[in-house]
């Protein structure tokens, strides 16, 4: 009887080790597949999310019919208000106030002068009023005449204390939990992510890569012109006051043909501003994917779109109804908005 236990020990061993093994497998492979379906986690399930998801894999199987190879899944995004917020104005006329508040005291003149004046007294409708030249100027003002260096240190300087006038936020803070996701995600799966932004690219390229994970090579904006210089036996590119490129609204598709060299697969915007860049992305060959946040929740951001004078959504929404792309309802498809906002 002895023998017999002693021989049958082993075999009983090996039996629960093959069970053991069997079980953690089958553990990591459920894991892998919350995993899997959890990788936008501050998205509601929709048809939103379901898109995306089917897109991604669809073009990442080997095999598929809509396979594309990892050098072509280009991604393109907007900046205002698609990965940040952009009410009541853009984030970076906030940073060009306080610019001119901070130089004012070189400048007296600015107290008396439109747009400056009102800039000073935190008018934000004064300096609206001012149109695109009186923006012009306190643009040229607070981003011209200085060194690349120069300029990254004071918008670095700014990101750091700043703080949203309605929200009391860090400026990077205001950006969208959800989308952050979902750039990890493309990039989780062999997209190379750009910003192809109307908000000025050295501007973005300060700060915009330690919070989105994108290089400064890939993130693509409004341009002012550069000029070299020596200063002391020393380099420097100094910043003009002069336009090199706008990239807003059809100098989007242009900006991505001179900095990217290849059409997009997928885009996001959700303005009239980013129409050009989806309807450039979406007339490609193959697989393509064209996405809009609709700013819905007027509870937990802001609820906005044909009548805004920030990020007005009008024709492109009409679009995107015609020709199917996906529009993202922000208060019924994310869960979160802000990354202080996770449970």
């Amino acid at each position: 009887m002895a023998k017999t236990t002693v021989a049958a020990a082993p075999r009983a061993l090996g039996t629960w080790h093959a069970l053991l093994l069997c079980l953690c497998g089958l553990l990591w492979w459920s894991g892998a597949q919350a995993a899997a379906q959890d990788a936008l986690p501050s998205w509601n399930d929709g048809a939103g999310k379901q898109r995306i998801v089917d897109f991604v894999k669809q073009v990442t199987a080997t095999g598929s019919p809509g396979f594309v190879p990892v050098e072509q899944r280009i991604a393109v995004f907007d900046n205002d208000g698609t990965l940040w917020a952009e009410q009541p104005i853009y984030s970076q006329f906030f940073f060009v106030i306080d610019q001119v508040k901070a130089q004012s005291p070189q400048h007296p003149e600015w107290k008396t002068t439109e747009p400056f004046k009102s800039a000073l007294a935190g008018d934000l409708k004064g300096v609206a009023a001012s149109g695109e030249k009186g923006i012009a100027q306190l643009m040229a003002a607070t981003h011209a005449g200085m060194t690349t260096e120069a300029f990254e240190r004071n918008v670095n300087e700014w990101v750091s204390t700043a703080r949203h006038p309605e929200t009391h936020r860090v400026f990077t803070e205001m950006v969208y939990q959800p989308m952050l996701e979902l750039v990890h995600y493309l990039r989780d799966n062999g997209f190379k992510t750009y910003i192809v932004s109307g908000g000025g690219q050295d501007f973005m390229r300060a700060w915009a890569t330690a919070v989105y994970g994108i290089p400064p090579e890939q993130i693509i904006g409004s341009q002012g012109e550069l000029k070299f210089e020596l200063r002391d036996g020393k380099p420097v590119l100094m910043k003009e006051a002069r336009v090199a490129l706008i990239d807003d609204g059809p100098g989007k598709p242009v900006g991505i043909e001179r900095f990217i060299g290849r059409k997009p697969i997928f885009a996001f915007g959700n303005s009239d501003g980013d129409q050009q860049m989806l309807e450039w992305t979406a007339s490609g060959d193959g697989a393509r994917f064209a996405g809009l946040v609709h700013h819905t929740d007027g509870e937990r951001e802001w609820a906005y779109d044909r009548q805004s004078s920030v990020g007005k959504l009008d024709k492109a929404l009409d679009e995107a109804t015609a020709k199917g792309w996906t529009v993202v309802d922000m208060k019924k498809d994310w869960k979160v908005i802000f990354p202080a906002d996770k449970k």
